[in-house]
């Protein structure tokens, strides 16, 4: 398998992220066109409207656990070790994400976003564990 497949899940995450900025700004505005809010809270985002609220605490959430995504996807990549493993491993953190990330800006139950999150921190253990095995 070619190392650079390993770029392949982060550029769908990448993808997650820009999908989601799109959500919040759509939420924001259909939120400004509703009356609920007005555009200059937004200056300081001090009092988030409800209807982008779960929006933007998935947002927040995509630039904590996956950061430790990219890091190992790149280590991984630079050490060699960005097999078919690897690859299958980081395409499962990442359907793990876009689930979490459907079910956050949804209907945001805790009872099925904590497995799909659950999962992902899972998986992205094995990816470290993985390059400290392809390290040694």
């Amino acid at each position: 398998m070619n190392q650079t497949a390993i770029f392949w899940p982060m550029l769908a995450h990448v993808a997650l992220v820009y999908a989601i900025y799109v959500l919040m700004f759509l939420r924001r505005k259909a939120a400004v066109q509703a009356g609920s809010t007005k555009i200059s809270q937004f200056r300081e985002n001090t009092n988030e409207p409800p209807e982008s609220l779960f929006v933007r605490n998935n947002l927040t959430n995509q630039f904590e656990l996956p950061i430790l995504f990219h890091a190992c996807c790149l280590a991984l990549y630079a050490v060699g070790a960005a097999g078919l493993f690897a690859v299958l491993l980081a395409w499962i953190f990442v359907l793990s994400r876009y689930v979490h990330a459907y079910i956050h800006v949804t209907s945001n139950r805790i009872r099925y976003r904590q497995p799909a999150f659950s999962l992902g921190f899972l998986v992205l253990a094995i990816m470290w564990i993985w390059l400290a095995i392809a390290i040694i």
